[in-house]
């Protein structure tokens, strides 16, 4: 696949002024999204994700629009899971509803930043070390199960990385507006609201390196690394106040994508060992014997495990779903409240 730097700068210029647009169209005033308008823009990012898939593979052929299908899918699911956590980041600082997109919002960008890096970083090191996908393989499996067993008991809010920004930063008892500093009595505190924007971008660093190897155990193609993250990222504000108590109810969705990253995982163990390059493993000599996973099958394992999963969730919680969403509904959907942190 050849990507021009004109494409490259074209597309990191357009991304960047879809975020622009978002602070100063929805973000910069506060105030709770209704279902309409985060149903309308959800389903125009989602629209223009499959419209550029499309464009993929009437420009560079139909194997990188199946290469860029699937890692959007995968990064989809991926960031559903993430909208999770920044829930439970959120109910922990007992943010506002009204100023949970502003949260969101920056929460986005620095996961996209963030995502950026490793996607360079990952690139270089699969253009120069194949044995790389070893590592990548070895990686995924290992968080597959953690993905599998790990749960999201864990609030980040408590953790001891944020009891250590605790320790450092004077930090109000109280939210300021939207206000990430505030100064009292001559001296600077930080508000609640800068920690828990604090504690998203370590969630997002955190997710990122799942995230990263995954999608490359699905094209090696950086360009659509980038863009099917980009545009996983894209619209991930308004599906956050469009499936609200769905969160919730997806009880298999830590299982599901326990399952889909260890089908990548086995994926790059198999090309690792197909390009195989190591000494001491086949004399350093490529296994030539072993399968390669062709991506129309990765597709469809992908999006039918999304499926079931989603299915299979909502089956289990569609009943006695009251006392789940009473509590979705909390501190952390509170319009009015002025709590500060735990």
């Amino acid at each position: 696949m050849q990507v021009t730097p004109l494409v490259w700068i074209i597309t990191l210029a357009v991304t960047i002024l879809f975020f622009v647009y978002e602070f100063f169209a929805h973000v910069r005033k506060p105030h709770e999204p209704s279902i309409g308008e985060s149903a309308r823009w959800s389903a125009f990012y989602i629209g223009l994700a499959l419209l550029f898939g499309v464009g993929i593979g009437v420009v560079s052929g139909w194997t990188f629009g199946g290469e860029y299908f699937a890692g959007y899918l995968t990064e989809k699911a991926l960031s559903v899971d993430n909208l999770f956590v920044f829930l439970i980041v959120m109910t922990g600082f007992a943010v506002p509803k009204k100023y949970q997109q502003k949260v969101l919002m920056v929460g986005i960008i620095i996961a996209l930043v963030l995502r950026g890096g490793f996607i360079a970083i990952g690139a270089t090191l699969i253009e120069n070390f194949s044995w790389v996908f070893y590592i990548f393989g070895a990686l995924l499996l290992f968080l597959a199960y953690k993905q599998a067993f790990g749960g999201h008991d864990a609030n980040p809010a408590d953790g001891k990385f944020m009891q250590l920004v605790r320790r450092v930063l004077p930090v109000t008892p109280d939210y300021h507006r939207d206000r990430l500093t505030v100064k009292l009595d001559g001296k600077r505190f930080v508000t609640p609201m800068m920690l828990t924007i604090i504690a998203i971008g370590f969630v997002d660093l955190i997710f990122a390196v799942d995230s990263i190897p995954a999608i490359y155990g699905l094209t090696s193609e950086a360009y659509i690394v980038f863009t099917a993250n980009a545009f996983a990222l894209m619209g991930l504000r308004q599906l956050f106040f469009l499936i609200g108590g769905l969160l919730e109810r997806l009880v298999y969705l830590a299982q599901g994508l326990a399952v889909i990253l260890a089908f990548i995982g086995v994926k790059l163990l198999f090309h690792a060992l197909h390009v195989n390059e190591l000494p001491f493993i086949n004399g350093g000599q490529p296994l030539l014997w072993v399968p390669e996973i062709p991506i129309w099958l990765s597709l469809v394992f992908i999006g039918a495990t999304i499926l079931v999963a989603t299915v299979a969730s909502l089956a289990k919680t569609r009943r006695g779903t009251g006392d789940g969403d009473a509590a979705h509904h909390g501190v952390a959907q509170d319009k009015d409240s002025t709590a500060g942190t735990r």
